[in-house]
């Protein structure tokens, strides 16, 4: 066996040398950091303003950086939309939090909708990320999880409080969702508040009352819907 002599030892680094290797390494880990701050602030503008389609390319082009840096601080679409847009996911469960407070179980929920409503209005991102699925972050789907907990029971107060028809279900919810995301795309730059009409409609169409509904679309089916939804906005697997 070979013996390692003392020189064939490395030299040790200098005081100064290994000073300037962490200096460098601590100016590359802000670098990076600044580059993903860039890439997650300039995406949720951008998802806001078109949508979850947004091409990547421009993305990385407005944040100041290349599409291989996105790749590499993002390695999909879905890791993207998430860091962007939980905060705003987070306001949604807030919302149903905020309407289980509430004294009066219409009142709550009534609030609840509208202020859900509210958040789409102002962010076509989150507003496709409502109608959809984002298998791929578990952050943004347990916030999700927790939001529906909370609204199957404010739904449940405010049928006990003989306020909600009794044949609401959770998955018209999700409809009016999504009927209301498709207003807002069309008429958001000519009538921005007329959303407002078309959710207080259709509030006054879920209070308790005589007339019967057609049967509502099956949980299996919104869920089939919403996966769809997330594919064609690039945000889930090709079928």
């Amino acid at each position: 066996m070979n013996r390692m002599t003392v020189r064939d030892q490395p030299e040790p680094r200098e005081p100064a040398e290994s000073a300037a290797c962490a200096q460098a390494e601590r100016r590359l880990r802000a670098d990076a950091a600044r580059n993903r701050d860039a890439i997650v602030a300039v995406a949720r503008d951008m998802f806001a303003e078109q949508g979850l389609e947004a091409p990547l390319e421009a993305i990385a082009a407005r944040a100041g950086v290349g599409i291989a840096t996105l790749y590499r601080r993002f390695p999909s679409r879905e890791k993207l939309v998430a860091a962007a847009l939980v905060e705003k996911v987070a306001e949604y469960t807030d919302a149903a939090r905020q309407a289980l407070a509430a004294p009066d179980p219409w009142d709550g929920f009534a609030g609840c909708v509208e202020r859900i409503c509210e958040l789409q209005a102002g962010d076509r991102g989150l507003s496709d990320l409502l109608s959809m699925t984002l298998s791929a972050d578990e952050q943004v789907e347990e916030l999700r999880r927790t939001a529906n907990e909370l609204l199957i029971t404010v739904i449940g107060r405010a049928k006990a409080a003989g306020a909600l028809r009794e044949d609401f279900v959770r998955e018209d919810l999700v409809l009016l969702l999504i009927a209301t995301a498709g207003i807002m795309h069309v008429t958001g730059a000519d009538a921005p508040g007329a959303w407002r009409r078309f959710v207080a409609l259709t509030l006054d169409g879920f209070r308790s009352q005589a007339s019967s509904l057609p049967a509502p679309p099956s949980t299996a089916q919104m869920t089939s819907a919403m996966i769809r939804l997330a594919r064609e906005r690039g945000c889930g697997e090709r079928a």
